[in-house]
């Protein structure tokens, strides 16, 4: 049975719109409702990003085991809970659980959809693929802070709405094919549900892509929270327009870029677009004009558009098909512990040593992603992979 790729794609891009217009309603939303400042704002915003961490690779383990179909539909009626928690939340305390309990609702979303999708893909499809169906997480991320603007004071009723529509998008599909159905299926099946310990959810070949896209997300993290106030400090101008540049960049670049990662492979496109983002970054910390401040911007974008795809494609060449839900689920992970991290390190390293020196350390992090990426095997070094099968001479076999 085909899977429904776009009806999966529309309502992830459903769920993330409703988490990327949350992340433009509480900077305002929390002082004005409970008084608190800018930590309790960053706190905020961040706390939903440890849960998608915490939770991606139990999405995905269960998605590996046949359940992706009940995990995406979990995802969606997690982030509508979540939601409406945070507008009915009477204090900060409670607040922080509704996000908690939307980022593993965003968590369930994307990390049970993605190996649903690639189970009916080909192997030498999936970086394109993969590529192409992030476009839904990081176009509702971009897209979704516009919506918030737009709707106003409405902002938390649409959170609700989107993501209730994700939720029932999935539930309108026939069924959750899994890993059922497919050659070596009940096998990989009865593989996945045997993990019993903790540590079982961090699969060897995740290790190095899993820090390539961690540092890769530490220098997305520095841009997303410390340009607009890079570019105010600095009295540079065009902060208005920086963050919504930078996303159309990125989402251009991986769409545009996508194939590439089929082509050349995933080490390959991360260890030479991610030195765009250095340069990017380093010419944000001393950027004097408004020009510079664009065209830096734009070369961030496009830097870090397809370290993504290309940590896939690692990820699924090291793996080789066992567990790719619970390896891309951690391998996901990462990055959202990089974004998560930059955030207040970056904003320490700006409040001690001015804003320059928060870039130039997000430059060095891009410079230490290029480094681990070129140490990943260019081929498949996992123990686990399944030796293909020896052919077996037939001389004198009667035919």
């Amino acid at each position: 049975m085909s899977v429904p790729v776009r009806r999966l794609w529309v309502a992830v891009l459903a769920g993330y719109l409703a988490f990327g217009a949350t992340l433009q309603a509480l900077p305002s939303y929390v002082p004005e409702k409970f008084g608190g400042g800018a930590l309790a704002s960053g706190t905020a915003v961040g706390i939903a990003f440890l849960a998608t961490a915490c939770c991606r690779p139990f999405a995905g383990w269960l998605a590996d085991a046949g359940w992706s179909r009940p995990v995406v539909v979990t995802g969606g009626v997690l982030a509508a809970v979540g939601g409406l928690g945070q507008l009915l939340a009477p204090d900060l305390a409670l607040l922080l659980v509704a996000r908690l309990v939307m980022g593993a609702g965003e968590a369930a979303l994307f990390s049970g959809a993605l190996p649903w999708v690639l189970s009916g893909t080909q192997a030498a499809r999936r970086g394109r693929l993969a590529g192409w169906f992030g476009l839904s997480m990081w176009g509702g991320l971009a897209a979704g802070p516009v919506i918030a603007t737009l709707v106003g004071d409405q902002v938390w009723w649409v959170v609700v709405g989107l993501a209730l529509v994700s939720a029932a998008l999935v539930l309108m599909t026939r069924s959750d094919p899994g890993q059922i159905g497919r050659p070596g299926g009940e096998r990989r099946r009865r593989e996945s549900v045997r993990i019993r310990r903790p540590w079982g959810l961090l699969p060897t070949g995740v290790r190095l892509p899993g820090a390539t896209i961690g540092l890769a997300a530490y220098c997305y993290g520095t841009v997303a929270a410390l340009l607009v106030l890079r570019l105010r400090a600095g009295g540079i101008g065009v902060d208005n327009i920086v963050l919504a540049e930078f996303a159309a960049a990125f989402l251009v670049a991986r769409f545009a870029g996508s194939p590439l990662v089929d082509r050349y492979g995933g080490r390959a496109v991360a260890a030479s677009t991610v030195p765009l983002a250095i340069i990017a970054l380093v010419g944000l910390a001393v950027a004097e004009g408004p020009v510079a401040a664009v065209v830096c911007t734009a070369l961030a974008g496009i830097g870090l558009a397809l370290v993504y795809p290309a940590c896939i494609s690692m990820t699924l060449d090291r793996v080789r098909g066992l567990r790719p839900g619970v390896s891309m689920g951690v391998m996901t992970s990462f990055w959202d512990l990089g974004v998560m991290a930059a955030g207040p390190l970056g904003g320490l390293i700006a409040q001690q040593a001015g804003y320059q020196q928060a870039f130039l350390v997000a430059a060095a992090a891009g410079l230490a992603c290029v480094l681990v990426a070129l140490r990943v095997p260019t081929r498949a070094t996992s123990p686990r992979s399944p030796e293909p099968p020896r052919r077996v001479p037939d001389h004198g076999r009667p035919r």
